[in-house]
């Protein structure tokens, strides 16, 4: 299912960066590094961070551009925890390792903000997150998280939203209740990954554009990257970090995660009245629904709104209508509002939406399944498996416990049997 590109798709982030995006050179010729990078998204771009500080010498291999992938294409919110939730995380890795990972997204939300400011990077940071209920039955489940995140994790920064006081949130009939969290946030995604890249080059590490790996073979003396064109890289050690595109580099890494297809439609603008009396706060918002929808406003005033799957390698036969119509769900005074861009892409899921981060021996190391919670368990990761790297496998060593199955039949019927079980959740979300 590999795609590359020397372009960005057509997106709301591309049409809005296009002043701040570089062509990267590609490598062109063989070359000898301590640490190769394969996938230059958020965790490829935090772990040549990591390691160059470290002093390293670090090369960062893109097939296509810098976050040209889900990276550059996502939702844009900053929120703790992972896709699987706590609970799962516990059940396969025990309460203190799981308590430590949590503080981890924690630590990574202050760790990308300490960024931004550091090297003034201007990606439209805004602070703040509310999860809403759609059903009154999963209103418990707000409180609930409440609770448990106080007994368990030790966080007591959510706060409970009522119904009657909502609107002065988000300002929706279809929501039921809402819960608060000033320590999340919401930046544009592709403005802070290219200004990444640039503190990611300014720490010492190269970055080639339109460079595809092919595979790898390890040996006594290191690993070996094969590129396409037939040049070579040779590392002490190499990072996995194509996630959704791993297929051609890992055949066998890549039967633990499916590409599924998620979506995004951005407004014409609405101008900052408008989109104060549909979000007055500015806050991020996601609901509780097992096939949640996202979505904010953003800083030049319209409505980006994101939440479709398919897990056939297909998509809507019209992206923008697809879009319109989940859009006018939750906000029917958009009826007759223009969705002005639309757009898909691939996420990685695990079957059992597990994180999926391991090593093999001290050479080989690797992150994915970040299942559509990417922005800050990238950062976990991209912390855990460097120190990994530097001789601190600990923290990394307790992801071995998570067992991630090949889907089985491969994509195509690992994406059947995922299609069939969404179409069982979507009928629980409804009914």
């Amino acid at each position: 299912m590999f795609r590359s590109s020397s372009t960005y798709i057509d997106t709301y982030y591309a049409a809005t960066t296009r002043d701040r995006q570089k062509n990267r050179p590609a490598l062109t010729d063989s070359l000898q590094a301590d640490v190769c990078v394969v996938g230059a998204g958020f965790f490829g771009l935090y772990c040549a961070l990591e390691m160059a500080q470290a002093g390293k010498k670090v090369v960062v291999l893109e097939a296509s551009r810098v976050g040209w992938g889900a990276s550059g294409r996502n939702g844009g919110q900053l929120v703790q925890g992972f896709a699987c939730g706590m609970d799962r995380l516990k059940a396969a890795m025990g309460h203190d390792r799981a308590k430590d990972m949590f503080h981890e997204s924690l630590r990574s939300i202050t760790k990308i903000r300490q960024l931004i400011q550091t090297h003034q990077i201007d990606c439209d940071l805004a602070d703040g997150h509310v999860e809403v209920a759609v059903l009154p039955r999963r209103v418990k489940d707000l409180t609930d998280m409440i609770e448990d995140c106080s007994k368990q994790w030790g966080y007591d920064n959510f706060q409970f939203i009522d119904k009657a006081d909502l609107p002065n949130y988000v300002n929706s009939p279809r929501y039921q209740a809402g819960m608060l969290d000033m320590d999340a946030a919401q930046i544009h995604p592709l403005k802070y990954i290219l200004g990444l890249a640039d503190v990611v080059e300014g720490a010492g590490a190269r970055i080639f554009e339109q460079t595809r790996v092919t595979g790898y073979t390890e040996g006594a003396d290191g690993v070996t990257v094969q590129l396409s064109d037939g040049n070579r890289v040779r590392c002490d050690q190499l990072v996995l970090a194509a996630n959704a595109y791993v297929d051609k580099v890992d055949r066998k890494l890549s039967s633990r995660v499916l590409p599924v297809g998620s979506f995004i439609g951005v407004t014409e603008v609405l101008g900052e009245r408008v989109c104060r009396e549909l979000i007055p706060r500015n806050h991020a918002i996601y609901d509780n629904q097992f096939i949640l929808e996202y979505f904010r406003t953003t800083a030049d005033h319209r409505l980006l709104f994101g939440g479709r799957c398919t897990y056939m390698g297909g998509e809507p036969s019209n992206v923008h209508e697809a879009m319109k119509g989940n859009i006018t769900r939750a906000f029917p005074s958009l009826a007759k509002t223009k969705v002005e861009y639309a757009w898909g892409g691939h996420i990685d899921i695990t079957m059992r939406r597990m994180p999926d981060w391991g090593r093999r021996g001290d050479r080989v190391f690797w992150a994915q399944g970040f299942c559509g919670h990417g922005i800050v368990p990238t950062r976990v990761a991209a912390t855990v498996v460097s120190e990994a790297m530097l001789g601190q496998t600990d923290r990394l060593d307790a992801f071995a416990g998570i067992i991630n199955p090949p889907f089985p039949g491969g994509e195509l019927m690992g994406g059947l049997s995922q299609a069939i079980g969404m179409t069982w959740y979507r009928l629980r979300d409804l009914f």
